[in-house]
């Protein structure tokens, strides 16, 4: 039997050929088919703008830098997200502080944010980063009242969640990364998301301002388009004036990053997206299995169900022996994965003073998760597969 990951990329011949089709154009970086990819991305979340950078993380730490974090900058964010979430803070030298989530939703839950912001000072807090865990959106309308009520800006870390979306409460459809309720937000094209460019990621925004100091910041703080120019040059042989820049003239504004995507991912990314919706469409038809099959298990404390909106990036159960029913799978050839180790409980976290017991939701969460494979190309004779095996475990554990 074939090994069956918890997640999995997947990469047609239109991938490869599109990627081909670069290798032999004149551009491999910096050329026609980022700004095709940001244009399309877009689109496809209902933003105005976005940008094409290196890396989830990449993305992260340039909306700090962009929000002008540093040090004396407070932020909330969710224990449960890849460190990535929090460590953008500290890079620019900001503190971290770690809300708790819902245990219904996982999510970092309002209630615990709103508790951290009444309890300081007005003006103690910069920003809040919620994280669209999982692949199911956050109530943006909610988060954004609540920001504005304490004059805070918003990062949306939607990784988990392109295609995903919330309603307001007029019953209108707020996409993930749409910016109408965060300043910014960010995605990643690691090979398990929904779209892979092998690795890269995306910002989005509504704000024109953020948009062009983010292409500055991602390319070493260099601004080479004339009417952003900022200094005045004068070419002794050429004669050349402040209003008649040569072509070479560029300018570094501010300290900025490498932190720029290539055409050869972008051009992977632009066939990905292309086939994204039928991706979305099947996570969902694989959680809906899921859920159909557990709804009545006893030993399973709480999976992530049916809920519209979810993008399902993971499919996540809490088990009692957790342990026990990983290490069972594992032998059985199918791998499943923990998301995550509460951020709090990090040893470079507990450096800074956090320690077990501090976020009671998130660390029962983290005794009893296990999130089960899901991705497009699971077939369904594969996810009967280990649906059975669990149900096997858990029959076992009964009798017990």
């Amino acid at each position: 039997m074939n090994t069956i990951p918890y997640g999995k990329h997947e990469v047609t011949e239109l991938d490869i050929q599109a990627v081909v089709d670069v290798l032999k154009s004149d551009f491999l970086t910096q050329g026609p088919k980022i700004i095709e990819f940001e244009k399309a991305f877009a689109k496809y979340v209902d933003s105005k703008f976005a940008v094409a950078v290196s890396s989830g993380t990449a993305a992260l730490h340039l909306c700090a830098i962009a929000l002008n974090v540093s040090a004396g900058s407070k932020v909330i964010t969710s224990p449960i997200t890849f460190a990535a979430s929090a460590n953008c803070i500290r890079y620019c030298g900001g503190e971290v502080v770690f809300g708790d989530i819902d245990p219904e939703t996982y999510l970092l839950d309002i209630k615990s944010v709103r508790r951290l912001l009444e309890s300081a000072p007005y003006g103690t807090y910069s920003g809040i980063i919620p994280v669209n865990f999982a692949g199911r959106s956050i109530n943006h309308e909610e988060f954004r009242v609540l920001a504005n009520e304490y004059n805070l800006w918003i990062i949306e870390d939607s990784c988990h969640s392109p295609g995903g979306y919330s309603y307001n409460r007029i019953g209108e459809k707020s996409y993930c990364g749409s910016g109408k309720y965060a300043e910014l937000s960010i995605f990643s094209f690691h090979p398990v998301k929904h779209i892979t460019c092998g690795e890269g990621g995306m910002i989005t925004t509504n704000d024109k301002a953020l948009y062009f100091r983010l292409l500055k910041l991602r390319s070493h703080g260099i601004v080479k388009n004339p009417d952003l120019f900022q200094s005045s040059i004068i070419e002794s042989t050429g004669g050349f004036h402040s209003e008649n820049f040569p072509n070479w003239y560029m300018e570094m504004q501010e300290l900025g990053y490498n932190y720029r995507i290539s055409d050869i991912q972008a051009a992977l990314g632009i066939s990905q997206l292309k086939r994204a919706k039928d991706g979305l469409r099947l996570r969902t038809e694989i959680a809906k299995r899921y859920f159909e099959a557990f709804n009545k298990e006893s030993k399973i404390i709480r999976q992530s169900g049916v809920v519209e909106g979810h993008a399902y990036h993971l499919y996540v159960i809490e088990v009692e022996n957790r342990l026990g029913l990983y290490s069972f799978l594992h032998q059985n050839k199918v791998l499943t994965q923990v998301h995550y180790v509460p951020c709090h409980m990090m040893p470079y976290y507990k450096q800074r003073g956090w320690k077990k017991g501090d976020r009671f939701y998130s660390e029962k969460y983290y005794e009893q998760c296990l999130s089960l494979p899901i991705y497009p190309s699971l077939s369904i004779q594969e996810q009967e597969l280990v649906i059975s095996l669990i149900q096997k475990f858990l029959s076992f554990e009964s009798k017990q």
